[in-house]
């Protein structure tokens, strides 16, 4: 008898693979690569963080889903900090890192086929695959444009986005606020990348959090805040970070983590709340990144590349070539030819087509090395 399984899942190629090409090319210079296209931090975990890890590693018996009183505490001091309302210990949980927690919190809530979810028009991939697990359709929309937007169970946000580094204004996000209310949908808001600003006014007065007090009148009710340490802290290998938000969406979430045993480990969460205690390695990796973060948009800007001046924080410069300025292909390939990687706008949604996403996560070496690479190549078009 023919087994059943597996049955396909509607989901698309997995993006990434149609890069293969490009980064074998890039490969190839004899100057060696410039991986400039995963968002994947180089820098060194910060030491004291790395110690807290080890002072937790006697971990004999099972951490908790809803985390330890401590994380969670950690968790909450750090909504505090950004201006966001409280929503005591059963509105926060650590997670898997935050791309677990995108995929699966439709699933989890209880979305299912016929719901619509809607996700940014120009996005990371996973909000879509989140809606696809589910079972539920999902729609791309402008997250600036809500009295545009069709009936849906749940939105997602990205501010600072990825990949075009865009931030949504307190007065952005009060209208997704009150559009969800009207509409009895949930917003979930990664802001994964908040640590990140560059523009002002959010390197003075931070970015703006879907959960600020003024932004959602003091009130969590039917909003989810995902956040990640990867970005801040170097710490991607960890998988360590949290949702912050309603404890009415928090609470079946976390029912239904305890069924599938998705249990973030003991270290890592003392690891976490030792980390998101410590403000001055957020600011000293942010000072770095600046610094590479300047070298590439002057490079591209004198190659008269077009730099997305909207791109306020992250870790993402948003480019296009004028004189190709529907396919980002051609500007892969051709930064591909001077050993530099970066990633094709259509892995973001069609709207995204035309441009490139340049990550800053490369080594100080490799980072000038691209600079200096993009300086002589267009120098001498």
């Amino acid at each position: 008898m023919t087994t059943i399984l597996p049955r396909p899942l509607d989901l698309p190629e997995f993006p990434w693979d149609q890069l293969a090409p490009a980064k074998a090319r890039a490969a190839e210079h004899p100057g060696g690569i410039c991986d400039l296209s995963v968002g994947t931090p180089v820098d060194d975990t910060p030491a004291f963080i790395r110690e807290a890890l080890a002072d937790a590693s006697n971990a004999h018996g099972y951490p908790t889903v809803i985390g330890t009183a401590e994380v969670r505490d950690a968790i909450l001091a750090w909504g505090a900090r950004r201006g966001m309302v409280d929503v005591g210990h059963g509105g926060v949980i650590p997670t898997i890192g935050s791309k677990e927690a995108v995929a699966w919190i439709p699933a989890l809530l209880g979305v299912r086929a016929g719901d619509t979810i809607l996700v940014p028009e120009v996005a990371y991939p996973t909000y879509d695959i989140g809606a696809r697990l589910a079972g539920a359709t999902p729609v791309a929309v402008d997250p600036t444009n809500p009295d545009s937007w069709p009936d849906a169970a749940l939105v997602y946000l990205n501010s600072p986005g990825n990949p075009d580094g865009h931030v949504m204004s307190k007065d952005e996000l009060r209208a997704v606020v009150g559009w969800a209310r009207a509409h009895g949908a949930v917003v979930v808001s990664d802001e994964c990348y908040a640590a990140l600003p560059w523009s002002q006014p959010y390197v003075s007065e931070g970015v703006p959090s879907l959960l600020d007090v003024d932004v959602c009148d003091a009130d969590a009710s039917g909003l989810l805040v995902l956040y990640s340490l990867s970005k801040q802290s170097n710490l991607a290998g960890y998988r360590g970070a949290l949702i912050y938000g309603d404890p009415q969406l928090v609470a079946p979430i976390v029912s239904t983590r305890k069924h599938s045993g998705l249990m973030v480990p003991a270290p890592v969460q003392h690891a976490m709340a030792v980390a998101l205690r410590d403000t001055e390695h957020v600011e000293r990796q942010r000072s770095v990144y600046a610094v590479r973060r300047a070298l590439l948009l002057d490079a591209l800007t004198d190659a008269g590349l077009d730099v997305d001046p909207d791109s306020a924080a992250g870790l993402y410069l948003w480019v296009a070539d004028p004189a190709h300025p529907r396919d980002s292909w051609a500007l892969v390939n051709r930064l591909a030819d001077l050993g530099i990687l970066v990633a094709p706008g259509d892995f973001y949604g069609t709207a995204a087509r035309g441009r490139v996403r340049v990550a800053l996560t490369a080594t100080d070496e490799r980072v000038q090395v691209a600079a200096a690479r993009i300086r002589e190549a267009w120098a001498t078009r």
